[in-house]
């Protein structure tokens, strides 16, 4: 059957089976007080995030050279005092048949593998020929999605397809500047090159990332994304909806779609 749009859902919130007790999801950034009336004040940054870290696993991408591995924030359940960390989970496509020619082994899209977890906060490269590691964040942030070339042999119209960067949506910054960086915050999307390297901003700051559609026929990825318009740094559902586009062949090649009215 063809289909030229595979629609593919990245909600804002991920549903969680964790205990209403346990911590919520983020991390603390700024000290936070009471004041008289017992109303919360954030005070000044704190110098360095205190908490455990753990990786999980190794991810292969497509390049033997070039591997992955995510990091996770310790967690502790206050029941019982014990500890746990978020796993990978993997987005898959929503499409159960493709058109002759197209093959993308159950991927997101052809050629990215697309993994989020719970307390995802940071994302470890490491070459296999330099024999070098690098994090792709100089300090921890909240990542809701990590987008890396598939290990797995994909193609589109018949052509092999192969990345060549990595794309990840990030909660890192404390936009509501309530002292935390958490999920209320806007979320970013950025780019990295194949070494982890030359991170830029691929939708404009002042935007929140909602969800994303792809386009098989373009190679195009559609990104939805909330204009911060008045500026409170935190996404609101009367707040413009605009359109970007990325090429996912060229990700320098990024443009607007649809702008609100």
């Amino acid at each position: 059957m063809n289909r030229i749009l595979t629609i593919i859902f990245l909600g804002l919130l991920i549903v969680s089976c964790f205990d209403n007790n346990i911590e919520k999801k983020g991390f603390q950034v700024n000290e936070i007080t009471e004041n008289e009336d017992g109303q919360k004040v954030v005070g000044l940054q704190i110098d360095s995030f205190k908490f455990e870290t753990r990786p999980r696993n190794v991810l292969l991408t497509f390049n033997s050279e070039h591997r992955l591995t995510p990091i996770y924030k310790v967690n502790y359940d206050k029941k019982n005092n014990e500890s746990f960390t978020g796993s990978n989970e993997y987005h898959s496509s929503l499409v159960d048949e493709y058109e002759k020619g197209n093959n993308w082994n159950n991927n997101l899209m052809p050629g990215f593998e697309a993994i989020y977890g719970y307390n995802f906060v940071n994302i470890s490269h490491y070459n296999n020929q330099t024999k070098k590691e690098n994090k792709l964040f100089e300090k921890p942030v909240l990542i809701k999605t990590l987008y890396y070339p598939t290990f797995s042999k994909d193609t589109l119209n018949y052509q092999p397809v192969k990345r060549g960067f990595y794309m990840v949506s990030v909660y890192d910054e404390d936009t509501n500047k309530d002292g935390f960086i958490n999920v209320k915050d806007l979320r970013r999307f950025y780019f990295f090159d194949i070494n982890g390297m030359n991170k830029k901003l691929l939708i404009p700051k002042n935007y929140s990332v909602m969800s994303s559609e792809y386009d098989s026929a373009n190679d195009l990825m559609y990104v939805f994304a909330k204009l911060d318009k008045n500026q409170n740094g935190q996404m609101e559902s009367d707040e413009p909806t605009d359109i970007y586009w990325i090429d996912l062949t060229n990700p320098d090649n990024v443009g607007q779609q649809y702008k609100t009215e």
